[in-house]
């Protein structure tokens, strides 16, 4: 038997990033519900809160990183860059947030501690870190896939007397600007500070666990006339949006790369290289590459031939050459290869050369070299 028992609330939300925001609006606005957002942050944005690392932006084109629902809005926002960067994500988020007043019912700098679901009562008692309880009918965790942060556990890593930061709580005072920067990790985050940051410190050590496959971005400004024309298929770029396979804005491939000769491969590739991003590069040169040994190894095999093009050093061209599939999340940074060309940076692979412990002084690694550093 469903009981009736009355409820703090309708429904809460956790989290106040981009799927926080939209489920408060929806649930509210359009429902009619009673709702509270809780974000433990000090302002709205989720990830673009918290990510504010030199060279964060995101790697969905800008005329797709955006809501759908709000016609108008779609209309009067404009962007000038091939894809948008955290300060303006940020800015975009906080101006849904006071357009549809979403901001008086998001409770700020307040932790969800616990979720408990009553059975008896179909209710869920949901606890947070300012010591309150709240009870509602639904619950609906918005966290995302970036709300925890990941710090390595390496010896010695709380001696070190320099500055020791997460790019995903980045401080607002801290600049790197003439510094000697190391950074661990070469994921999504990690090329985009490493091609920022470059141009920014006196010395980069990029310590490398896996080499990667990354495309260029083909990021740059964009004039008024493509940004008109984006806005007038809008109602058709969201119908073919909502029926992709990936959703990034761009019709997917439907040639298998074994379908045609090599020739055509390479130049299917150099034309998608030409056009930038790494979701496009993976799935709107074939169909098959994320299925395929054979198309799988084409691609994998054209971003190799691009490394050794652009790597002056024969090592370090060695090092950054990925040898695994063309398989994990496909990356895409502007002049990201070229950056190792630069004489203030330097890659040591971890695979090879193994982080023993952090100093007071820096990272050591197996070879003995202590690698001395003011921001890790």
């Amino acid at each position: 038997m469903t009981s009736t028992q009355t409820t703090d609330l309708d429904a809460i939300v956790v989290g106040a990033g981009f799927g926080g925001i939209y489920q408060l609006h929806t649930l509210r606005d359009k429902l009619g519900l009673r709702v509270r957002g809780f974000e433990k942050g000090a302002g709205i944005g989720g990830t673009w809160y918290w990510n504010r690392y030199p060279g964060a932006m995101s790697d969905t084109e800008s005329p797709f990183y955006r809501y759908s629902f709000d016609d108008e809005l779609l209309q009067e926002w404009d962007w000038a860059r091939k894809y948008i960067d955290q300060p303006d994500i940020l800015s975009y988020l906080e101006t849904v947030v006071d357009r549809y007043d979403l901001r008086k019912d998001f409770q700020l700098n307040t932790e969800v501690t616990s979720i408990v679901f009553d059975e008896a009562t179909n209710t869920w008692t949901v606890g947070t870190s300012a010591g309150e309880s709240f009870t509602a009918r639904y619950v609906v965790t918005a966290l995302g896939l970036l709300a925890a942060t990941n710090i390595p556990d390496i010896p010695g890593i709380d001696s070190f007397e320099g500055r020791l930061v997460h790019t995903a709580e980045w401080p607002e005072d801290l600049s790197i600007e003439g510094k000697r920067v190391g950074v661990i990790g070469t994921g999504s985050t990690g090329t985009q500070f490493i091609v920022a940051a470059a141009k920014q410190v006196s010395h980069l050590t990029v310590f490398q666990r896996s080499a990667q496959y990354s495309v260029p971005s083909g990021n740059g400004p964009v004039g008024p006339g493509e940004v008109d024309g984006y806005k007038s298929r809008f109602p058709e770029i969201w119908e073919q949006v909502r029926n992709s396979g990936v959703a990034f804005g761009f019709e997917e491939s439907t040639v298998a790369a074994t379908d045609v000769d090599e020739a055509e491969r390479e130049r299917v590739f150099q034309a998608a290289w030409d056009r930038g991003n790494g979701f496009y590069f993976m799935f709107g040169t074939f169909n098959d590459i994320a299925i395929s040994p054979e198309s799988n190894e084409a691609a994998a095999a054209f971003i190799r031939r691009k490394i050794a093009e652009t790597v002056k050093d024969p090592e370090t061209a060695r090092l950054l050459t990925p040898t695994q599939p063309y398989a994990k999340r496909p990356l895409c940074n502007q002049d990201y290869y070229d950056v190792y060309n630069q004489d203030n940076v330097k890659l040591v692979s971890i695979k090879e050369n193994p982080i023993v412990e952090i100093t007071p002084r820096g990272v050591k690694t197996a070879d003995g070299v202590e690698h001395e550093l003011d921001v890790l």
